[in-house]
C-alpha cells in the first residue's frame, strides 16, 4: 500500500525525495479483484474462525474497496498484499499493535517510519481503515482467504514484471480517458518488445515511455541507480537547486521585511505593511528531520500558535488581511493542510470528498465517497479576507489544500496561475524483483462534484508566477495584487 506515510515531496529531484508517505497511502496495490475473481483465485475457502470477543473481532482476512488491497490481522501484526488480476505481492505497510482495542474494538497499529493506522470494526464483516496523516478512510470487507497466488513467490523474469505493471495501472488508474491514452494499445505497442534477454536498462526504459505521456506528477518508477523518472505536465519543468535558490531569494526580496521560520524552514511568516500577514509553506511533510508525522503536527502547530495569535485574529490589531504562498509547495499530508484550514475559520464546514476507483474492468466505477470536513480550531482563528498563490509548483497536498477552502466563509482569492493538478494519495507498488513505483487512483470532488486532475485548480486573478521575466525585473505580480486586494478590502 502507500500509506499517507508521508505523500513524497514530488518537486525535489526523484533521488533526494522522501518515500511515498502521506500521500502514498499504505496500498501499494492494484484495483481488487472481483468477488469472482478472488472466487476463481483462492480454491478451497474454510470459514474464518468466529471472532471471539473484542481482542479477536480484527483476526483474519480483509479485502479493502477500492486500492487493489489485502489486509491480513493476525495476533498483533497488520499486513498488506496489492492484488491485480495476473498478481499477489506483499504490500508495503504493515504495523504491530500498539496496545490493545478499545471498548470499540477500535486498534492501532505502528510501524518505523510511518503514520499510524487505526482499524475499526462495524459488525463482524465490516470494518475501517485510517492512516493518521491522511484525510479519510478505507472500507474493509471480511474475507474468508488469501487468494493462493499470495502465497506463492512470482517470477522475476522481464514479462511478469511488464504484465504486473500493466494491470496495475489498467486496474486503478482513474484519468486515462481525461488524458487521451488507450491503455490496451500502450500494452498491444509495448509488450512484444519484452524477451526474457531483455536487460534491466531496457524494461526501465520501456515502462518509462508507457507511463511519460500521462504527464502526472504522481506517476514514477525507481529501479536503481540511475533509472528514476517522475511525471510532470507538460508546462513544467523539474526545478533544480539553482532554480529553487532563485525561487527563495526573489520571494524574499518582494516579501522585503523579516520572516520568522519554523519546520527547517518549509514554514515561514512575516507582518507586512498595512496588518496583512504573509504565511508561506513550501511542504506539509519533512518538518523535523526524525519525529516522523507525530513530529511534524507538532511543529506545524508550534508554527501556527505563533502565526494565529489573540491580537492578530481579534481587536483593533488584528490583521486586516492574510496571503498563503503556495507558490513553491511540493504537498506532503493532507491532514497537515486540514490542520491549517482549521485556523481559518470558526465554523465547520466541507473541504472535499474523496473516492477510489475500484473496478478493474470500468475505470468509471468508484468507492462511495467519503466526505472531509474542516473543523475549527479550539482557540484564536483568523476569519478575514485571505488570498492564496498558486502555481504550476503547488503540487499535491498544496492543492488538496487549496482546494479545502473553497468552501470557507469568506472564500479566499486565488491569484496567480493552475495548480498542477494531482490531487491523489498514491500507491506505492513493488515489483517483482524489487522495483517500486507509484500511480494514484482517487479523486478529490468539490461540493459540486468536479475535479481539478490534470488541469489544476484555476486562479481567480491570473498573474506570473517565477518566470524569467519576473526574475529579471525583480517583480512579484502575484503577492503585489494580493497585498493592492487585501489593503482594499481591510477595515
Amino acid at each position: 500500500m502507500t500509506s499517507a506515510q508521508q505523500r513524497r515531496h514530488p518537486l525535489r529531484r526523484r533521488p533526494l525525495r522522501r518515500r511515498a508517505s502521506a500521500t502514498a497511502l499504505l496500498l501499494a496495490t492494484a484495483a481488487l479483484l472481483t468477488t469472482a475473481a478472488h472466487a476463481n483465485a483462492t480454491g478451497p475457502r474454510t470459514e474464518p474462525a468466529a471472532a471471539t470477543g473484542r481482542h479477536a473481532a480484527l483476526e483474519g482476512v480483509w479485502r479493502m474497496d477500492g486500492y487493489g488491497t489485502l489486509v491480513t490481522i493476525h495476533g498483533t501484526r497488520l499486513r498488506t498484499y496489492a492484488t491485480t488480476a495476473v498478481s499477489c505481492l506483499p504490500g508495503t505497510a504493515g504495523g504491530t499493535r500498539a496496545g490493545r482495542p478499545d471498548a470499540d474494538g477500535r486498534t492501532e497499529f505502528d510501524a518505523p517510519d510511518a503514520a499510524r493506522i487505526t482499524v475499526t470494526p462495524d459488525g463482524r464483516n465490516r470494518a475501517e481503515l485510517r492512516f493518521a496523516d491522511n484525510a479519510g478512510w478505507r472500507e474493509l470487507h471480511r474475507t474468508a482467504a488469501l487468494p493462493e497466488n499470495c502465497r506463492r513467490r512470482p517470477g522475476k523474469d522481464p514479462r511478469t514484471v511488464f504484465d504486473v505493471f500493466w494491470h496495475t495501472y489498467a486496474e486503478n488508474y482513474p484519468f486515462f480517458a481525461a488524458k487521451g491514452i488507450d491503455w490496451d494499445a500502450v500494452r498491444d505497442r509495448y509488450r512484444p518488445r519484452i524477451t526474457a534477454e531483455t536487460t534491466d536498462d531496457q524494461l526501465f526504459g520501456v515502462l518509462r515511455d508507457m507511463i511519460e505521456p500521462l504527464h502526472d506528477v504522481h506517476t514514477s518508477i525507481e529501479a536503481g541507480p540511475g533509472r528514476s523518472f517522475g511525471g510532470l505536465r507538460e508546462d513544467t519543468t523539474m526545478p533544480t537547486d539553482d532554480s529553487i535558490a532563485r525561487i527563495d531569494n526573489a520571494t524574499a526580496e518582494s516579501v522585503g521585511v523579516e520572516q520568522r521560520r519554523w519546520g527547517q524552514g518549509a514554514i515561514a511568516y512575516a507582518d507586512l505593511p498595512g496588518r496583512i500577514g504573509y504565511l508561506r509553506l513550501t511542504r506539509f511533510t519533512g518538518f523535523t528531520d526524525k519525529g516522523g508525522y507525530p513530529g511534524d503536527v507538532a511543529e506545524l502547530d508550534r508554527a501556527l500558535d505563533n502565526v494565529f495569535t489573540a491580537a492578530r485574529t481579534e481587536g483593533p490589531r488584528a490583521l486586516r488581511g492574510l496571503v498563503i504562498d503556495l507558490r513553491f509547495n511540493g504537498g506532503g499530508s493532507d491532514q497537515l493542510g486540514l490542520r491549517l484550514a482549521s485556523r481559518l475559520t470558526d465554523r465547520g464546514f466541507l473541504a472535499y470528498t474523496k473516492h477510489a476507483r475500484n473496478d478493474p474492468a470500468d475505470p468509471r466505477k468508484f468507492t462511495a465517497g467519503r466526505p472531509v470536513q474542516v473543523r475549527p480550531y479550539d482557540g484564536p482563528a483568523y476569519t478575514g479576507p485571505v488570498t492564496v498563490l498558486t502555481g504550476r509548483l503547488s503540487v499535491s497536498a498544496a492543492e488538496t489544500f487549496t482546494q479545502s477552502l473553497m468552501g470557507r466563509t469568506p472564500a479566499p482569492t486565488r491569484i496567480g496561475e493552475n495548480t498542477q493538478g494531482a490531487f491523489s494519495d498514491t500507491l506505492e507498488r513493488k515489483l517483482p524483483g524489487g522495483w517500486t513505483f507509484e500511480l494514484p487512483n482517487e479523486e478529490f470532488l468539490t461540493a459540486d462534484g468536479r475535479t481539478f486532475d490534470g488541469a489544476g485548480i484555476p486562479p481567480h486573478l491570473r498573474t506570473p508566477v517565477f518566470t524569467d521575466e519576473e526574475f529579471e525585473q525583480h517583480r512579484d505580480s502575484a503577492l503585489t495584487r494580493a497585498r493592492v486586494l487585501l489593503a482594499g478590502k481591510g477595515g
